[in-house]
């Protein structure tokens, strides 16, 4: 069935005038100074539904507190979820730690692409990056920017959006990869559809396989690749309070260990059921842990998107009085008081980020 979508391709030739222009384009990125895998497999996680300029400040702080496997697997959680903060799909780091762990139980990164492929939270994509990338394994390595290339290239107009397509595009790559140098050829392909085969107006007078594309050849370019619309996200209205007391210090929450945002921190949240006025609503939810309220004042309404949900929060300041100073214990029923030196200390829920700046200018 592939042999049908690289018949008119020239392999030898697309391979060397991909790999060429790679070598003269190629970005200076941070993860690129050297083929260590465990470097290799850092970037690779962070940059899963990141942008690359995103990734860069983050890497760099990341690899300078854990320059390898063993600082990463010996790590606690709290220093672990401070360096991914921002970021977002916080599983990344977990998985990405225990990976670690799994490598220094090994004695060492494995070599194999199999191996790799072991490691949690390692599909075949970040697989066959590492183990062509490191290890100049000839394995595939299909993102969105290899989806992209490859159905332009050989007019692919299989549903990008459902699983079983990741299996046509990974047998078209295997047959069409350089075995002389795997290496530049995955990244290059991930370059090409990172700057010049774009979602929308590529650049196809300067794109360096133009000869080989037979979408460009056949003006559908902006046909493909086909993706099918997600589902709708589910909206969630949340009220949350920005609770501090008469000695600067913020009652937080910790997330659950389980499930979204697992083990972060955040302002006091609760979901809106609409009984009462958002307001009065935040007053009984809080009065178990609140009792001495001084002043309720509106912040602002924030949004905050996720993949499949998005968070709609009606934000207020609360101001309280408390007995004693209760700074790093326990409030009277949940929550954990934080004064305002410590609080960058903790990892806190990007979405309250922008309830906080907004607080600060109050």
């Amino acid at each position: 069935m592939t042999q049908n979508y690289i018949e008119h391709l020239n392999i030898e030739q697309f391979q060397k005038d991909l790999i060429d222009w790679y070598y003269i384009v190629k970005r200076d990125l941070p993860w690129r100074i050297n083929r260590d895998p465990y470097r290799i497999l850092v970037s690779e996680i962070m940059l899963q539904q990141t942008q690359v300029v995103t990734v860069i400040p983050y890497y760099e702080r990341f690899m300078k507190l854990f320059p390898t496997t063993k600082e990463l697997a010996e790590a606690d959680e709290q220093t672990l979820l401070k360096a991914w903060e921002g970021l977002g799909y916080y599983s990344r780091a977990r998985n990405l730690q225990e990976s670690a762990k799994m490598i220094e139980a090994m004695g060492g990164f494995p070599t194999t692409h199999e191996e790799i492929l072991k490691l949690k939270g390692v599909g075949p994509y970040t697989a066959g990056a590492v183990s062509s990338i490191a290890f100049g394994i000839p394995a595939p390595a299909v993102d969105g920017n290899v989806f992209r290339v490859m159905s332009r290239v050989c007019c692919i107009f299989e549903d990008i959006a459902k699983p079983k397509t990741r299996k046509v595009f990974e047998s078209v790559v295997t047959d069409v990869i350089s075995h002389e140098d795997p290496s530049a050829f995955n990244q290059g392909l991930m370059e090409l559809g990172a700057t010049i085969c774009t979602p929308k107006s590529p650049k196809c007078l300067e794109c360096p396989v133009q000869k080989h594309c037979q979408a460009f050849k056949q003006g559908i370019d902006d046909l493909l690749p086909v993706k099918t619309k997600a589902n709708a996200q589910v909206k969630t209205k949340l009220v949350v309070a920005i609770v501090e007391n008469q000695y600067g210090e913020y009652l937080v929450n910790k997330r659950p260990d389980k499930g979204l945002l697992a083990n972060f921190y955040e302002f006091m949240s609760f979901e809106y059921d609409g009984t009462l006025e958002p307001a009065e609503f935040l007053l009984e939810k809080l009065s178990p842990v609140c009792k001495n309220v001084e002043s309720i004042q509106a912040i602002g309404t924030f949004n905050h998107v996720f993949s499949h949900r998005i968070w709609e929060m009606e934000s207020y300041s609360v101001k309280v009085t408390t007995d004693i100073t209760l700074s790093d214990e326990v409030a009277e029923n949940s929550g954990l008081w934080i004064s305002s030196t410590s609080l960058h200390e903790y990892p806190l829920v990007a979405a309250h980020h922008k309830i906080l700046s907004e607080y600060d200018k109050l």
